[in-house]
């Protein structure tokens, strides 16, 4: 059954949880445009960036894949205000590392604890918000992707190059502190799951996720929607700079045009997603993503606003695929076994963004002058990987709808 919330209610619900995506968000994609610095500072190649990088997702992928163990015991309220603050220490552990190792150690307890907080959040949209408006509630949670970029990663930026790379994640914690206690004001109790009617045994819900084969298609689809985008993504500040001549301080016009662009796209795309069909907006956009990934592979050369203008199109389409693509995967499982399910995709997805930016940290290489190469073939994988995700996911049978 889904609780009834006012629609005042429900806005506070959904900004809430897109103030919780923010900061889980921020504290990873902070990492990639201060490659430049942490290659430099701690004399570390592309590819112990790249696991740098994997991590948090790594460990997320695991700690998830743990998490479904336990996720559907308790209420969606409880475990949030246990994992959110956890993640927030862990953040300020970053802020606090002295060195290459101590980072990587921080990082690893940061994705043991944010990993599993993406995952409840679009489970919390999925038990709350009916079928039929889910594409644009995911899409206002999903705006925490925009603000990120928009507001998060400038000023992350800034605070980075006024002061030093560890003050970025001490604002970070800061804004988790605030966001749990509002979260505790805010959340419902959020236990229906708990007194379901069929509610099974967690390791028997295990089996159930596992053994239904749309659930392993959705996995799929997923997992590859995820690793075209890290292929390339971790590695564009470098390559902006190294390769494009990009100065330092015009990165942040790389996350400010992107992000501003998908904050006003998303609404579009969640709208779109309700009124075309999720898979087919989905894989339109799957497909779409193509050209910009490629292009943002081959940009050495352009002028700044040529730049600008394919990394923006860039984070729009990657950003509108997610909208359609979580609403399109979350509603492929019964309700009853959904919160395990969201849990082991999100240990999918973080799993696949770390490999994925491991093997293009393997691929991609420096010649002489420091320029990356072969970084159009890590682009060429990711391609690859969208169009096999577009595919599959008309395979998908969807819970409430035919499309």
């Amino acid at each position: 059954m889904i609780p009834h919330l006012t629609p005042r209610r429900e806005r506070w619900l959904l900004l809430t949880l897109a103030g919780i995506q923010f900061t889980h968000i921020l504290d990873f994609m902070i990492m990639m445009p201060l490659g430049p610095q942490f290659t430099a500072l701690f004399g570390i190649s592309n590819a112990q960036f790249g696991l740098l990088v994997s991590a948090y997702t790594l460990s997320a992928g695991l700690f998830g894949l743990m998490a479904a163990t336990y996720i559907d015991r308790f209420s969606r309220k409880q475990l949030l205000l246990t994992l959110y603050p956890l993640f927030g220490l862990a953040t300020l552990a970053c802020g606090l590392a002295p060195d290459y190792f101590w980072l990587m150690v921080a990082r690893i307890a940061a994705g043991l604890f944010g990993g599993v907080l993406s995952a409840l959040a679009q489970t919390i949209v999925a038990d709350v918000i009916p079928f039929e408006r889910r594409g644009r509630a995911m899409s206002v949670v999903m705006t925490s992707f925009s603000v990120s970029t928009v507001a998060g990663v400038p000023l992350g930026l800034f605070l980075a190059a006024h002061f030093n790379w560890h003050a970025p994640f001490f604002g970070i914690a800061f804004l988790v502190g605030l966001l749990a206690w509002g979260a505790w004001q805010t959340l419902p109790r959020l236990d229906a799951h708990l007194h379901h009617p069929e509610r099974v045994n967690v390791w028997r819900g295990i089996g159930q996720v596992l053994a239904d084969p749309n659930h392993l298609k959705a996995f799929g689809v997923s997992g590859l929607m995820m690793f075209a985008s890290f292929t390339v993504i971790p590695y564009i500040t470098i390559y902006l700079q190294s390769n494009a001549g990009m100065q330092t301080d015009e990165v942040p016009w790389v996350y400010l045009c992107g992000g501003l662009t998908t904050l006003l796209t998303a609404r579009y795309f969640g709208r779109l997603t309700d009124r075309v069909g999720k898979v087919k907006v989905f894989q339109r956009l799957a497909l779409a993503v193509a050209f910009p990934l490629m292009a943002t592979t081959l940009s050495q050369g352009l002028p700044l606003w040529g730049l600008l203008l394919i990394s923006t199109c860039l984070f729009a389409m990657m950003s509108g695929r997610m909208i359609p693509g979580m609403a399109m995967i979350s509603s492929s499982v019964e309700p009853r076994l959904r919160g395990t399910f969201m849990t082991l995709n999100s240990a999918v997805q973080s799993a696949s963004m770390g490999v994925a930016a491991l093997v293009g940290g393997l691929i991609i290489g420096r010649d002489a002058q420091g320029h990356l190469t072969l970084y159009w073939v890590a682009g060429l994988l990711g391609v690859l990987a969208s169009g096999l995700s577009a595919w599959l996911a008309g395979q998908l049978r969807l819970q409430g709808a035919a499309t």
